[in-house]
């Protein structure tokens, strides 16, 4: 296989991830190598299949559905590495649905390093608080959008 041909089956792997991801598919454990590391901000560090499943069930349980826009997905491969922004929708079993356009804009990025064609480390930079839930940032969040706001508005 030519090197045109791997960052191919990097990428498509990478999409693939996001699919499994919606459809709560466990085939997703198959995209990664057995010493694979999953960062995700407030959930932790998952190190090797066993533990990224576990990650993958424990993010599981808080959402009743998740939907990424990979159609309109910016995918940006690099050597090893795959790197995707996106935006994501769904809802919660806690609060409804996600995002809500003004605290949480469903975006998010996620860097893939691969070993062959499979993924060897995923960091991926999202705020969980999907649905601005985590109430005393939200306050914080909520004076800076407004300083934000009025700066705007007084150009």
């Amino acid at each position: 296989m030519n090197q045109t041909e791997l960052q191919q089956r990097r990428i498509d792997a990478a999409i693939n991830y996001f699919r499994y991801v919606d459809n709560a598919d466990p085939s997703l454990i198959s995209l990664f190598t057995e010493d694979a590391m999953v960062t995700f901000p407030k959930l932790g560090v998952a190190h090797g299949k066993a533990e990224i499943g576990l990650l993958a069930q424990g993010f599981g349980s808080e959402i009743i559905r998740i939907e990424h826009d990979i159609e309109n997905f910016n995918v940006m491969p690099s050597g090893n590495h795959v790197i995707i922004e996106g935006q994501v929708s769904g809802e919660t079993y806690s609060g409804g649905a996600f995002p809500d356009n003004v605290y949480s804009h469903g975006r998010f990025c996620n860097v893939f390093e691969f070993v062959g064609d499979l993924i060897k480390r995923i960091n991926i930079y999202e705020d969980p608080d999907f649905n601005s839930a985590d109430a005393p940032r939200i306050e914080w969040a909520k004076k800076v959008h407004d300083s934000l706001a009025q700066h705007r508005a007084s150009l």
